[in-house]
């Protein structure tokens, strides 16, 4: 009886609901098999065929797929229900996965990209809207953590695995490897949806526009700032693995613990801030979330040895100290009938938005491998100052 109480509580604290811990670990699934080989995807496409700007652009076409998957994604899950929303977007994915496997040039990698992202992008505003559904507002921050644990974990692991099976067979039939684990943790992801159970209200709702006025101010202003810091992100986060075994010279397997040590750092902060985010407040995890979006591309390319890169990835991991918290004022906001495709909508503006900065990155490359950093740097500083004077205390709470 004690144990049970025990775990009652554990449970609590962690907000550990059964539909939640469903989806988390169909997240965790995923994450396994993807982190396997999704970070040096830029490198398998480099020995496919392709050059910086065609890396670039890929990292471009996976910004805007993310934009337009997201919208239809919320839409359906707010339609059929969260069950067979997960169902469809992971059979898709599946599809994508097992193009990329037996591609043999960079075009097929582009391809595989538009069935691949229906998971990371169609299957995000389902999580979230579980989570919500599931959990009151003052659990949903650590809801969020939760989920983000479980999706960064294997963050730490798999790459090192990948880097490994890199090292030792090269880098296509490395990722091949790897692709042929994640279509098989994607079937086992299936059998574990079958059991979500949620029921959710419909909405008179029809189009984008409703769903646009149900957004709350709050929600619009911090969308903006948002905006601005994920065009930091995503100038250069295709190029990073280039820049770093490139131009640093590091190996591919070194770069894979620089990974584990991204995602360990944020592993660590997760538990305390999404915790603390619910009992006090979310601006400032929000904002330290933000400086260190606009520090970690001028740390990576400052760094002058491999312990100074540690450095630059402990920098990166803490970009998600204040996720769960930016998370938890996303679905606060959104209308509980139309929660699924407000997220989406949400994040089809800000991805659509950022569509560009990949390609931008790219070409910048061509100037200096530093520019597209340093404007990346600029830029976020930015989106910082946005965020800190527009979205007040009181909404973030």
């Amino acid at each position: 009886m004690m144990s049970t109480t025990r775990q009652v509580r554990l449970a609590e604290f962690l907000s550990l609901e059964r539909n939640v811990s469903i989806a988390s670990a169909a997240v965790f699934l995923l994450g396994l098999g993807e982190e396997l080989w999704k970070k040096f995807l830029p490198k398998y496409l480099e020995a496919l065929g392709a050059n910086t700007f065609l890396i670039g652009l890929f990292g471009t076409a996976e910004n805007f797929l993310d934009a337009i998957y997201q919208y239809p994604g919320g839409r359906l899950a707010d339609t059929v229900g969260r069950r067979r929303a997960f169902l469809t977007f992971l059979s898709i994915a599946a599809g994508g996965y097992l193009i990329y496997l037996l591609s043999p040039s960079w075009p097929y990698v582009f391809l595989g990209l538009t069935f691949a992202m229906a998971w990371q992008s169609m299957a995000s505003p389902a999580i979230f809207a579980t989570i919500a559904d599931a959990l009151p507002p003052n659990r949903r921050a650590m809801g969020f953590t939760i989920q983000s644990i479980l999706k960064r974990v294997p963050i730490v692991v798999a790459p090192l695995i990948g880097g490994a099976l890199i090292a030792h067979y090269g880098i296509v039939n490395g990722i091949h490897i790897g692709l042929v684990v994640t279509l098989i943790l994607a079937a086992i992801a299936i059998l574990l949806v079958h059991r979500i159970n949620i029921q959710i209200k419909s909405s008179k709702a029809n189009n984008v526009v409703d769903v646009w006025r149900s957004f709350h101010a709050a929600l619009k202003r911090l969308l903006i700032s948002d905006v601005i810091i994920r065009m930091c992100e995503g100038m250069t986060g295709v190029l990073t693995i280039i820049y770093v075994t490139n131009v640093h010279r590091v190996s591919v397997a070194r770069y894979g613990w620089l990974i584990a040590i991204q995602m360990t750092t944020s592993i660590l902060v997760y538990l305390p801030a999404g915790k603390i985010a619910d009992r006090t407040g979310r601006k400032p995890f929000v904002v330290v979330t933000f400086v260190s979006f606009a520090l970690f591309p001028i740390a990576v390319i400052i760094a002058s040895s491999f312990s100074l890169l540690v450095i630059a990835f402990i920098i990166g991991g803490l970009r998600e100290i204040g996720e769960p918290a930016r998370k938890a004022m996303i679905v606060d906001f959104a209308r509980e009938d139309m929660r699924a495709r407000s997220v989406g909508l949400y994040y089809l503006i800000r991805s659509l938005s950022i569509t560009p900065a990949g390609a931008i990155g790219g070409l910048l490359w061509n100037f200096a491998p530093e520019v597209p950093f340093v404007t990346a740097g600029l830029i976020g500083v930015l989106g910082t100052i946005v965020f800190v004077a527009t979205v007040e205390e009181r909404f973030a709470s």
